[in-house]
Formats: structure tokens, sequence, C-alpha cells
């Protein structure tokens, strides 16, 4: 169970924006306490993570202090692992103190009974080949392999690979994909009140099937986020505070989108 209010954002591929990319991460994590009961990142806060046995990657600490923090102050903190921080360890749960979560996350978010899920690999025809590139890239065998590399040379080697998936963009659908396989699976459950999907990019919040399909979009693109209470889902933009700025909310009763002024 994730508590209200639940604050989620995705897709920050911390390494390579922009500096200010991170500075505005690392002042929207500190505006948290006293407003957030849980934080929800749903994968790619990394552009690539990786927990040697002794070594981490060192780019981040900020923002890692600063989830540390977050856990501190007794706020919960769930990272969803995506298709570039799948490789997630100890370090992360241990020492930082999140829960560190692989595949579908399902429960109460905020009192929404909902699935949580990052989104790569799951369209059916156009992510077939990605498919069986995944099994082998987090196959325990390859992870082992990875782990016996010097870590500047891994950290070249994988930096490089995840430059190519951007490039190639396999989502480049804007997220399209995503969304019609939202709609089916809300279609299908008519318990699940709550879809939540990342990885395409393309920040959503719109009810579909008698549910709510949200995608927070990518921070890395822009610095959107959602804040999710038991009686409104809103996707906001930071503007330098948590409150942000309301571009779209949904009540759980209403029938059309809240307006904001």
């Amino acid at each position: 169970m994730l508590a209200a209010p639940c604050y989620l954002l995705s897709d920050t591929h911390l390494g390579v924006g922009p500096s200010s990319t991170e500075r505005e991460l690392v002042a929207f994590l500190r505006s948290l306490p006293g407003r957030a009961s849980s934080l929800l990142i749903n994968g790619d806060l990394f552009d690539f993570w990786f927990e040697w046995k002794t070594v981490v990657p060192r780019a981040h600490f900020r923002t890692l202090a600063a989830l540390a923090d977050l856990r501190d102050a007794g706020i919960q903190v769930v990272l969803i692992a995506g298709n570039h921080d799948c490789w997630g360890g100890d370090f992360l749960t241990s020492e930082v103190g999140l829960k560190y979560h692989v595949g579908m996350w399902e429960g109460s978010l905020a009192g929404w009974q909902a699935q949580v899920e990052h989104g790569d690999g799951l369209r059916p025809r156009e992510d077939r080949k990605y498919r069986m590139l995944r099994s082998v890239l987090r196959h325990p065998a390859s992870v082992k392999a990875f782990r016996w590399l010097h870590p500047d040379w891994g950290t070249r080697l994988a930096r490089r690979s995840s430059h190519s998936s951007r490039t190639h963009r396999p989502w480049g659908d804007a997220g399209e994909g995503l969304r019609d396989l939202a709609h089916e699976r809300l279609k299908a459950d008519e318990d699940l009140e709550l879809l939540v999907f990342g990885h395409s990019h393309a920040a959503v919040l719109e009810r579909a099937a008698g549910g709510i399909y949200a995608n927070a979009g990518s921070w890395l693109s822009e610095p959107t986020f959602m804040c999710i209470t038991p009686d409104l889902i809103e996707l906001r933009r930071w503007d330098g505070s948590a409150e942000g700025c309301c571009l779209h909310a949904l009540d759980r009763g209403a029938e059309k989108p809240l307006s904001h002024t």
C-alpha cells in the first residue's frame, strides 16, 4: 500500500540531460516532506544503474542522498525498475532505504486499486525483438559476466548502448501503443481503478473503460509529475514548488476533467 498523498514521476534518465535536470529533481524531492506520504518513481530514474559488489555509480550522489532523507522523514519511496535501471540491488534498498520493485506493482495507491508498470516490452508486436534482448540482458549469467568488467569500462559500454536505445526510440509512437494496452486492461478488469505506465515519455491522464489511465511523462523532457489522493489525481508541472502548475485533473466521481485556471 502506498499512502496518500502519493507523488509519482518517471523517466528522469539522470546522466544524459543537462545538470539542471538533476538540480530540479533534487529540489522537488527536498520539497516533499510535509506534503507527501509516499513517492513512486516509475522507472528510468537513471539512464544507467548497476551495482558492483563494492562500487556504485557516483554521478548522482545528491539524488540518492535526497531519497535517503525522504525515507528518514518517514516517506515511503518505491522505485519500479525501468529498462535503463533494471539492475538495482542491495545499495538502493539497504543504504538508500527505498523499495526496489521489478515488474508490475499492484495494490492500493493512495486509496485507488492500481497497477503500475514501467511499460517496456509490453506492446505485443512492436516490442517482440526487445523482449528477446531483455531476457538476455537480465539473465543472471549476463549480470554476473558484466560484474566482472571494470566499473569504468562497464559504465562506458552501458552508456553507449543506452544512447543507441534512446536514438532508436522503440516507443516512438507518441505513447499510443501503451495507451491502447491500458484501455484493454482497464476494460478487462472492472475492479482496476487506476493503471499507470511510464516509458513512452508522453504524459497522459484520462478516463478509460470505467477506470483511469495515467502516465506522468518524462521529467527529462519536461518536469511533470502526478499527485494522487483518494479523491483526485492531478498532472502537475514542477515550477519550484511541490504544488506545481496543475495541467490536468480527474476526480474519482466526476464525469469530466476538472477545470483549472
